[in-house]
């Protein structure tokens, strides 16, 4: 299923603001040759052209509604179809930033690997990553799969792979740095309630279990998963509830 940038962009404000917090870790007062990688509908994108310069940053993506979504919102910035498994910049970068887009490619610890070498001196590499599968969002994805009709179509995991330990990031990273900083936030997001949270994983982890359903099936789906996130995630005294969501994040400044 390809990518929705307009589905994305339903909690912008909330996609927005871990990258908006990476940013401010990056110890880069000047940036000459940039990249946003996984930059999809642009919104990242955005924040690094605002403090750097719309000339300093590019940005890429592997997908082409959310090439096309950027390229729209950001007519004067270059953006570029590309496969983070085998992209290489053509010249060293300061900065190759990289918002929620890492933890669908199971082998990024090689690819941070291969990106640090394509880093300027004191170049930075700064990542965020959702660092959520224990969370009832995404369990109660694999409690619905095996729950209705559908199920023969989960006889393999649906499941992203789990993130690796802080210390693996270290130990890979350090060795081409001369600091690395690692650390998780979670946020909290008051959102209207258990349909909110479906839409908003509609746009993300949730399309790897709706990609194996029938067209028919799927309403019959959603119905089941909004029933448990309602239970989940109980309301508030103001009617909200709180969509718990933990966050890794790391800068490396390159030796």
């Amino acid at each position: 299923m390809p990518w929705s940038p307009s589905q994305y962009v339903k909690f912008e404000d909330e996609r927005t603001r871990p990258a908006r917090d990476l940013l401010a870790q990056v110890p880069l007062e000047r940036v000459t040759h940039g990249i946003d990688l996984g930059c999809g509908p642009g919104n990242s994108t955005e924040l690094l052209i605002e403090r750097y310069g719309a000339k300093a940053i590019s940005g890429l993506d592997g997908d082409e509604n959310m090439v096309e979504a950027a390229r729209k919102r950001l007519p004067d910035t270059q953006i570029m179809l590309a496969d983070l498994l085998t992209w290489r910049p053509s010249e060293p970068q300061d900065l190759m930033f990289a918002n929620a887009v890492f933890q669908w490619l199971p082998n990024h610890l090689d690819i941070f690997d291969r990106l640090m070498d394509r880093l300027a001196p004191g170049g930075v590499l700064a990542v965020q990553m959702p660092d959520n599968l224990d969370e009832p969002s995404h369990l109660l994805m694999e409690e619905s799969a095996q729950a209705g009709p559908w199920r023969n179509a989960f006889a393999k995991p649906a499941r992203r792979a789990a993130l690796p330990k802080p210390s693996a990031y270290y130990d890979r990273l350090i060795g081409k740095s001369v600091r690395v900083d690692i650390w998780h936030t979670i946020y909290n997001h008051p959102m209207d309630g258990a349909p909110a949270i479906v839409e908003w994983v509609k746009s993300t982890g949730l399309r790897t279990y709706l990609d194996r359903i029938a067209a028919e099936r799927q309403a019959e789906f959603l119905e089941d998963y909004t029933a448990r996130i309602a239970k989940a995630y109980p309301r508030l005294g103001n009617g909200k509830v709180l969509f718990r969501f933990p966050r890794l994040f790391f800068v490396a400044v390159k030796r």
